[in-house]
């Protein structure tokens, strides 16, 4: 009888979670079933808090994007250039900057779309991390650790919340280039390893293999039906081995993706008005615009994390010789950027979207390389929230009149965390995992929510 109830639950959970479009509607039926263990897993877990966000779309820009010459704009750096300061000279940003939104936001024309919807973004202009080398700095700002690899953030939330659509992953990674440390920045560690990043290669097949060979359904349901009963079977003799359970939990995902990626990463469903909108085209999945176009249809079918990587580690942002170089980079993100928001928005999914984007760290107010560059800066710099219960039109932290240090309320990396945590619901204090003998969490033993910048 035990096991007959427990197939009908989990017949119950597939059936629920491809319809569950997000989290809306079958959302508290899933985590009951997730409450009666027959939802695997990665079955949806309610959090430590209320929350309004429930999925995480994190835009990581490769190499160290300049707040000096986007976001964080400071008249005396404009007043005083070339001055020497010290054994350095200063360098003014080269763009012209104007007031957007409501509240006079200044921002270069660098972003003049995001400029648009300035007013749903919530900035932090005072984060600084641990490293100023890109490998290590890569690896703090996504996994809260600068010297070994360790859990990522968006296994930490997988880890935390589930997934609400077992027949995706739960965390997708969209990067055309290895970044940084590789896969290793959107590894699970030593979390259980269905919690780490599925990476798609942006363009005509982003996930080669997904097809069936059985053309039957028939068939194919008794070939599932006859793989469910082995795997049950083989764990049933060995309880408690997390790396076999993790292993059946990849082969149900991998089946589930043969269902639903095709249809999820075709963005030629898309009406022509939404393909203008991100800048992308039906036929061509592997420009930005397309990425994030594929981030919302994701997010909308179930999928609680998605991570986008910008560029590579070579000709991304590191602008040493010369900070023209961020104008071409600036306008790959810029309006698919924006248009992610106006649609999330649009669709009423941008309050249970939670938007972060960041650097490693940010660039120098002095000149580096060449009178024309910028070197890497980890002591003040800009990253930024939107959606997800992130206060909106608000900035948190001032930097000083060159934007070198932070002047009012510094906001260190594990802070970020531990408020992006905060925001999905999370404990960061609480959100841990034994290994090795001891407790582990992403913001170690360091990290205090910012409640200023929560709505």
């Amino acid at each position: 009888m035990m096991s007959q109830n427990v197939i009908d639950r989990r017949g119950f959970l597939a059936r629920s979670a491809g319809a569950a479009l997000g989290g809306l509607g079958l959302y508290g039926d899933l985590v009951r079933a997730a409450a009666l263990q027959g939802g695997g897993p990665l079955a949806p877990k309610p959090g430590h808090f209320p929350s309004k966000a429930k999925h995480l779309i994190l835009f990581f820009m490769t190499g160290g994007m300049s707040h000096l010459d986007t976001f964080d704009y400071k008249p005396k750096l404009q007043a005083d250039h070339d001055k020497g300061v010290g054994k350095r000279k200063v360098m003014a940003s080269p763009y012209a900057w104007k007031t957007y939104g409501k509240r006079g936001k200044m921002v270069s024309e660098l972003f003049a779309e995001v400029g648009s919807v300035i007013d749903e973004f919530c900035f932090l202009h005072t984060i600084h991390g641990d490293s100023a080398g890109h490998s290590a700095a890569t690896l703090g700002m996504l996994t809260g650790s600068v010297t070994i690899p360790m859990p990522s953030l968006g296994s930490w939330v997988s880890y935390g919340l589930g997934t609400l659509n077992h027949n995706l992953p739960s965390f997708v990674v969209l990067a055309a280039k290895d970044p940084y440390n590789g896969f290793q920045v959107w590894d699970s560690s030593f979390l259980p390893a269905f919690h780490k990043g599925v990476r798609v290669i942006p363009g005509p097949d982003p996930l080669p293999n997904v097809k069936s060979p059985v053309v039957s359904t028939t068939r194919r349901e008794l070939e599932s039906l006859m793989l469910r009963d082995l795997n049950e079977s083989h764990a049933a003799r060995r309880a408690g081995d997390e790396a076999l359970a993790a292993r059946s939990s990849s082969f149900e995902t991998a089946q589930g993706l043969m269902r639903e990626a095709p249809e999820a990463f075709d963005i030629g469903k898309e009406p022509e008005h939404i393909l203008n909108l991100y800048g992308a085209k039906a036929n061509d999945r592997s420009s930005f615009g397309a990425q994030c176009l594929i981030a919302r249809r994701l997010i909308e079918r179930g999928v609680r994390v998605v991570e986008l990587f910008d560029v590579g580690s070579n000709t991304n942002w590191d602008s040493h010789n010369d900070i023209e170089d961020h104008r071409k980079l600036a306008r790959n993100v810029d309006r698919p950027l924006a248009a992610l928001v106006k649609d999330l928005r649009s669709r009423g999914l941008l309050d249970e979207t939670l938007i972060v984007g960041c650097s490693e760290f940010g660039r120098t107010p002095w000149q580096d390389l060449t009178p024309k560059g910028r070197g890497h800066h980890s002591q003040c710099f800009t990253c930024f929230l939107a959606g997800g219960g992130a206060k909106r039109g608000f900035d948190y932290g001032v930097s000083d009149h060159y934007g070198d240090k932070p002047a009012e309320n510094p906001m260190h990396v594990h802070d970020m965390h531990a408020t992006i945590l905060r925001l999905m619901g999370l404990d960061h204090e609480r959100l841990t995992y034994r290994y090795s003998g001891r407790d582990f969490r992403l913001t170690d033993v360091y990290g205090n929510v910012v409640d200023a910048v929560i709505a």
